[in-house]
């Protein structure tokens, strides 16, 4: 069997530019596969912290306990459950305050002050 020819400085630079962007390639493949798997990680490790349970819906055990405290004078007009919050309204002596929780986590989503005009 013959010795292979040596390549031409032309066809050597063109094979070293394919290898070049092969690496390239290469690396980015490598990169964007360890990004899905340290999402998938991190989604997995941190799915355990929330009091709701490990796939973000409340198992039958689980109990949330958490107090709220209302201003002096202020008393619970009504309240009401829906799947997305839970809403509380308060009477402030004449004002009136809508205040909203997460039905999961019972955290406060926001508050709304009604207030008549002087």
């Amino acid at each position: 069997m013959p010795d292979p020819q040596p390549f031409e400085p032309d066809q050597a630079a063109a094979i070293a530019k394919v290898r070049r962007l092969m690496l390239i390639a290469s690396v980015t493949t490598v990169v964007a596969i360890g990004a899905v798997f340290g999402a998938i990680g991190y989604k997995v490790f941190k799915a355990g912290d929330s009091p709701a349970g490990a796939a973000g819906t409340a198992t039958p055990d689980a109990m949330v306990e958490v107090s709220d405290t209302l201003p002096a004078g202020a008393k619970v007009v009504s309240t009401a459950v829906g799947d997305a919050q839970i809403v509380v309204t308060i009477d402030l002596g004449g004002a009136t305050e809508v205040r909203t929780y997460d039905p999961d986590t019972l955290k406060p989503l926001g508050r709304l002050r009604l207030a008549p005009q002087p």
